[in-house]
């Protein structure tokens, strides 16, 4: 579980806050995109309508043709007093304002009315009145901390006149605009943030399947899978899917691993158990030779035949442990199409020759092929008769059945015999195994197992208590007949 806890912490290391992160960035880049957008928009639209109110002004005072005497005497008038004279000392920061500079910029009074801080102000922002005049976009200025739009004319007199207007208040609305902005933005980033985290522990929650199953598994509990979740993802769906697959090939190679070595150290002890039986027998009848304990030529002969039977008895089960160890390593065998019926007729007459007294049935008339290697198909029809030899009475019958259905070929060797108990049956085919302790090394049914499935082929028995035993061997038959 440390694994969970070091992969799904709610941290900025973790996937989780990797990918809110990741999301709440994008998120805030473009608003903060969209937000310098929105403003730098408004910024020029609005600017726009004062440099044209502006321009107006400036265009009406120039085409009018006045004189700094023709202003003058219009002061008294009420357009000139409210509009175009400036307010009074009383208003530092006044929406317009409305001077007239001679050509070195200096203010000049209109009239009665003096000039304001604000006129003063502006000339000295101005500072080159002809230039301002001869330029067709207003400027910004600063006057008593205040930003304004400024445009200039001259007049037929060479006066210049300067007309400013505020645009502070432009400012603070930009300013509020993007308090609003950045409040919206906040706001939408944190709700954003909450439903990353949602959804991503939603659709995270079948990884967090994966570390625990893999914590499990790693404890040794191979039979843990990863659960299907309610509303998967594609990707994490086939991670899950391929996941519990990998999983069932550990757990099954595992198994098996488990089982190789247990039979392994079964089969070493086994073939220990076997080999020291006939070693102990020479060993014996050796020292009985050697301490002249054997003064009988008789009991000397017999002792001599005893070890003779010993070492056949060793080198059979040396050859049978050799053959096991060559089927175990997969061998390739010499496959060619053989007439199964001429080996099972010719075992058949084999067993007829060995126990002349046993009824043998044979059930293999004609010519039917297979595609296998003929020694080690001889080897099984060897071991089968001499599983029923060794295991059974000579006078039970025999039967060999041999048919081909929907493309496999079928051998049966049945007996009559005490047939197997139910936990007999299923160790069979054991290595080492002898029901009831019987005679034999125990291997003849493995080996006959080994061949069968080193063929692509099956083997099944079917017993009973006091029912016979009858071993049914299913090879692939042989596609087209190829002469030998």
């Amino acid at each position: 579980m440390r694994a969970k806890g070091r992969l799904f912490r709610h941290g900025i290391h973790s996937l989780r806050g990797g990918l809110m992160l990741a999301n709440v960035a994008l998120l805030a880049l473009g608003i903060i995109m969209a937000t310098a957008i929105s403003l730098m928009g408004m910024r020029h639209y609005l600017l726009d309508q004062v440099d044209a109110e502006l321009t107006k002004t400036r265009d009406s005072l120039g085409s009018s043709r006045l004189s700094m005497r023709d202003i003058e005497s219009l002061s008294a008038l009420a357009f000139v007093r409210d509009r175009l004279v400036p307010p009074t000392d009383q208003r530092p920061k006044p929406d317009s304002i409305f001077t007239a500079v001679d050509g070195k910029g200096k203010p000049v009074a209109i009239g009665d009315f003096k000039t304001t801080d604000a006129q003063r102000a502006l000339a000295d922002a101005v500072g080159n009145p002809p230039a301002l005049a001869r330029d067709s976009d207003p400027h910004d200025v600063t006057v008593h901390d205040a930003a304004y739009r400024v445009t200039a004319t001259r007049l037929v007199d060479g006066t210049y006149v300067l007309v400013a207007t505020s645009t502070d208040g432009l400012h603070k609305g930009i300013a509020k605009a993007l308090k609003l902005d950045l409040a919206v933005g906040t706001l939408l980033l944190s709700l954003l943030a909450c439903l990353t985290l949602f959804s991503v522990r939603r659709r995270m929650r079948p990884l967090e399947d994966m570390v625990e199953t893999s914590s499990a598994i790693a404890e040794g509990d191979l039979t843990r899978r990863v659960p299907s979740s309610h509303h998967p993802t594609q990707e994490v769906e086939q991670l899950r899917l391929a996941l519990n697959s990998m999983l069932h090939q550990v757990e099954s190679a595992y198994r098996t691993r488990e089982h190789s070595a247990a039979q392994l150290r079964r089969f070493v002890a086994d073939a220990s158990h076997e080999l020291r039986t006939p070693l102990s027998a020479i060993r014996g009848y050796l020292q009985l030779y050697d301490k002249g304990m054997l003064t009988d030529q008789a009991e000397r002969k017999r002792a001599w035949d005893r070890m003779n039977g010993e070492v056949d008895r060793m080198g059979r089960l040396v050859d049978e442990l050799l053959t096991l160890a060559r089927l175990d390593q997969q061998p390739e065998l010499r496959f060619r199409n053989v007439d199964l019926s001429r080996l099972v007729r010719d075992a058949a007459e084999d067993l007829r020759a060995q126990q002349p007294g046993r009824p043998v049935t044979v059930g293999a008339d004609g010519t039917l092929l297979v595609h296998a290697d003929e020694s080690g198909l001889r080897q099984v029809l060897g071991n089968l008769v001499g599983n029923v030899r060794t295991h059974t009475p000579t006078e039970v019958p025999v039967t060999f059945g041999l048919e081909r259905v929907d493309g496999v070929v079928r051998l049966c060797v049945a007996d009559e015999g005490p047939g197997l108990t139910e936990e007999d049956a299923a160790r069979i085919f054991d290595r080492f195994f002898r029901a009831g302790g019987g005679a034999g090394s125990g291997l003849g049914m493995a080996i006959v197992q080994g061949v069968v499935t080193a063929h692509g082929g099956e083997v099944a028995v079917v017993t009973a208590p006091g029912a016979g035993l009858a071993v049914t061997v299913t090879l692939p038959a042989a596609c087209r007949a190829v002469a030998d």
